[in-house]
């Protein structure tokens, strides 16, 4: 097969959504309909031992929560389908925002009862920065659910996104009795108690009085709703699904895997081949004889056992070949991958090559770092992958002299994983951790302990921000580093970070140094 067909075969999306509205049990269901697992995980209950494929991590079981992207592969007909499942809680968005550069479209599962959440608003900013066509699977029909016109108004008006239903939900809750395919002209009916795919049943003529046989009472509701559907939203246009601006609807139970086999379907036969990659010097097209990537995820212990180390790589251009030489361009340095991986979740297999759109892992000592391009020669950085300034400080202390080996190098690899971010104060040589939200801390604390064997304690720290700072006039910043001295600190990689105790002595620092910039993102 050439370069051309195996590009084109390939969707490699992102699933994304607000905390418990169901995307896990999504991402299994796919999974199931790819044969890639042959038994759905349960991820809401502790109590059953079989847990989610792509909830890999053992905090992650417990929890019945995602807290680190996933990345599972599998072939579905003629094509090979990527899906990178993220997770859903706010304080792991940094996460998410990531994996958001490296899909090509996204699906995006909202609750039928909760509608549109504050988190799955913020998601929706980043596709729409990026021009990422997105799909919408309006999840849990078989429960009580806001009225159908009601909620497409929700996803329109606080997505800020035209929507077209390619189904239609016949009630709701109770009362489901499934969905009408818009896009083939078929009914589908639920039973919650068959969960095989059963065929629709084409139904090209609603009008047609052996509606009534299948439905009852719905048929003229069904009738009507379709109606007001054909009337009030567009056709679907395929060229504005890609531009970012028209999000097609679908209706389902994931848990009872209804709706799921026509989302993919559809999936498969719309969702966007890889696409072109903005880097800093100019745009890579996958088409490109020479393979380029970028690491947008990198995960210590994958395999406890041996202490592995991965850097997740999304190929951009050309075919990644095993054993090939491939350049580092922030190290400036070559590098033979002779053990690239794809994956099953935690489960992962050595590939001999790779093609724009798939998601490769290269065993790292710690080479690698969030952002780093690899290429077959050339110069080129890819661009946005951003850490953002946090908002909870912790200082962090060893709660084991005899572990210290371990709890630094436990610190060290999960910084390099972007779970949260290191600081060490200038003034007094501490060791402090910011992240987004402090469910962080506890997933930290947790992974320290049980895969490093360190424990930790956390010391509260007030502290409003953390900015990264620069300037051109050497002498400005000097004279700023040392009439800050206590609030100075520095980043991971070494750069200067003023940690600002409120938001009156930030805009004081601002004031009185205007020449020095004050970035609140790591990416200037």
């Amino acid at each position: 097969m050439s370069n051309i067909q195996e590009i084109n075969r390939r969707r490699t999306f992102g699933i994304v959504s607000h905390p418990d509205a169901g995307k896990t049990t999504l991402t299994e269901k796919l999974l199931l309909f790819g044969g890639a697992i042959r038994v759905a995980g349960a991820v809401k209950s502790n109590k059953i031992k079989k847990g989610a494929t792509s909830d890999f991590m053992e905090i992650e079981r417990q929890r019945g929560i995602s807290v680190a992207t996933s990345v599972m592969g599998f072939e579905y007909g003629d094509y090979k389908v990527n899906i990178l499942d993220t997770p859903g809680h706010q304080d792991f968005q940094e996460d998410t925002f990531r994996t958001l550069t490296a899909v090509d479209s996204v699906i995006i599962v909202i609750d039928a009862a909760k509608g549109v959440e504050p988190q799955t608003e913020k998601l929706m900013n980043v596709c729409r920065m990026r021009k990422t066509p997105v799909i919408v699977f309006i999840n849990k029909m078989d429960r009580p659910a806001q009225d159908t016109f009601t909620l497409l108004d929700e996803v329109e008006e606080q997505l800020k996104i035209k929507v077209r239903p390619l189904s239609w939900p016949i009630n709701n809750g109770p009362d489901f009795k499934g969905v009408y395919n818009l896009f083939d002209r078929s009914l589908k009916f639920f039973n919650p108690n068959i969960q095989e795919i059963e065929e629709g049943m084409k139904f090209e003529d609603l009008a047609h009085p052996d509606l009534e046989n299948h439905i009852g009472d719905d048929a003229d509701v069904l009738r009507e709703e379709v109606e007001l559907v054909e009337g009030v939203y567009p056709e679907f246009n395929h060229e504005a699904y890609l531009a970012g601006d028209l999000a097609p609807v679908f209706f389902g139970s994931a848990l009872y895997n209804f709706g799921v086999q026509e989302l993919l379907d559809s999936f498969v036969r719309i969702a966007p081949t890889p696409r072109a990659k903005e880097a800093e010097e100019r745009v890579v097209e996958p088409l490109e004889e020479k393979f380029t990537g970028f690491v947008f995820k990198i995960h210590a212990n994958i395999d406890p056992n041996h202490r592995s180390r991965i850097a997740f790589v999304k190929v951009c251009s050309g075919r990644f070949e095993r054993n090939k030489m491939y350049t580092h361009t922030r190290l400036n340095k070559s590098f033979r991958i002779s053990s690239p991986t794809a994956f099953m979740a935690s489960k992962k297999e050595t590939v001999d090559e790779a093609y724009p759109g798939d998601i490769i892992g290269v065993p790292d000592t710690g080479n690698f770092i969030i952002g780093d391009t690899l290429t077959e020669g050339e110069k080129i950085h890819y661009k946005g992958l951003p850490s953002f300034s946090p908002e909870m400080f912790r200082y962090v202390e060893n709660a084991d002299p005899m572990k210290s080996k371990q709890l630094n190098k436990g610190i060290d690899q999960l910084m390099d994983e972007g779970v949260a971010q290191l600081f060490t104060s200038v003034f007094n040589g501490r060791k402090i951790i910011g992240t987004v939200g402090q469910l962080q801390f506890e997933v930290i604390q947790y992974r320290l302990e049980h895969e490093y064997g360190a424990k930790c304690l956390f010391e509260p720290l007030s502290m409003h921000k953390a900015c990264w700072i620069e300037c051109e006039d050497e002498a400005i910043l000097t004279e700023f580093k040392k009439r800050k001295h206590q609030k100075m600190a520095k980043d991971k990689r070494g750069r200067d970070v003023f940690m600002a105790d409120s938001m009156f002595i930030l805009q004081m620092a601002q004031s009185d140094f205007p020449d020095i910039k004050f970035h609140f993102t790591s990416e200037f």
